[in-house]
């Protein structure tokens, strides 16, 4: 073997230095998860034992001043926000792919695309500012009060979702093979029929894993959340009032937190690693379950 040879098709040495680099890298990432993890552990846990599973989850109160640290108001102010983005943002999100993938000219195509991916660049701070400057006011008009509520944190998050789910969604359509379309238009049905009936079910296991990758950035969300949402430490009352979620929750007070209100917002992110945990498992099995299909 020339020596031109062996640097292009690499030698033993460079294949064990590139398995070696490899092997590190992965390492490493699972190093980084494992000191996250006994980091927020270590610091969460005697937490949750002094304050009391039951009275920090259950706890409807939040007053660090007073040693009071119930965190279920924004643990159920997590959950409405993100439904109330699901609700907004799937049917959109869905609708918005199915068009790209069969009913979109080819000459708006490109530009619909580039607009949907230069939507997922934009950093969340952007989100939250539009939110505060156009929804917030918007919601103010309309239903009076401050208009930092619910109903504004959900709409920013629908937003900030819908390159994922419709990025997802129409790759999974397009896998979809073509004779499901073309069966389903030789038996009489209209084209709107054919995509809603043979291809959507078809392509479920795709929608389905970009929707709970979408539930995965709505849970997350910080920023743009905290800019429109309210920030009240309070069971939600309704759609135009505020809310904290636990993400704001940590990061208005760790700031100034010392002894045990940090252990507790340290056990706060505990609780947020939980669910994105639930989450990222169902992701794992619905893409089990799709490889398989």
């Amino acid at each position: 073997m020339s020596a031109r040879t062996k640097i292009l098709t690499g030698g033993k040495p460079t294949e064990k230095i590139m398995h070696c680099v490899f092997l590190l890298s992965a390492l490493v990432s699972i190093a980084a998860l494992i000191l996250i993890c006994v980091f927020m552990f270590a610091n969460g846990i005697p937490a949750i034992a002094k304050i009391g599973l039951d009275k920090f989850l259950l706890g409807l109160r939040w007053k660090p001043s007073i040693d009071l640290y119930g965190i279920f108001p924004m643990i159920v102010g997590s959950i409405v926000v993100t439904l109330g983005a699901i609700i907004l943002g799937v049917p959109l999100g869905i609708f918005t792919a199915v068009f790209l993938a069969r009913f979109c000219p080819s000459k708006i195509y490109s530009p619909i695309e580039s607009g949907i991916k230069l939507l997922a660049g934009i950093p969340s701070v952007v989100f939250g500012f539009f939110g505060l400057t156009v929804i917030v006011p918007a919601i103010r008009n309309v239903f009076g009060g401050s208009g930092t509520s619910i109903l504004a944190a959900s709409i920013v998050l629908a937003i900030m979702i819908l390159p994922t789910i419709v990025q997802t969604t129409e790759t999974s359509i397009r896998a979809v093979p073509g004779g499901y379309f073309e069966g389903s238009l030789a038996l009489g049905a209209c084209k709107e029929r054919s995509v809603f009936c043979a291809e959507l079910p078809a392509a479920k296991n795709g929608i389905v894993s970009g929707i709970i990758l979408g539930i995965g950035r709505a849970i997350g969300e910080t920023m743009a959340v905290i800019m429109v949402a309210g920030n009240q430490a309070i069971l939600p009352q309704s759609l135009v009032k505020g809310v904290r979620t636990l993400t704001a929750n940590i990061v208005l007070e760790m700031g100034y937190a010392a002894d045990l209100h940090r252990d507790a917002l340290i056990a706060t992110a505990v609780v947020l690693f939980v669910f994105i945990l639930i989450i990222n498992i169902i992701f794992t099995v619905v893409k089990n379950k799709s490889d398989k299909a």
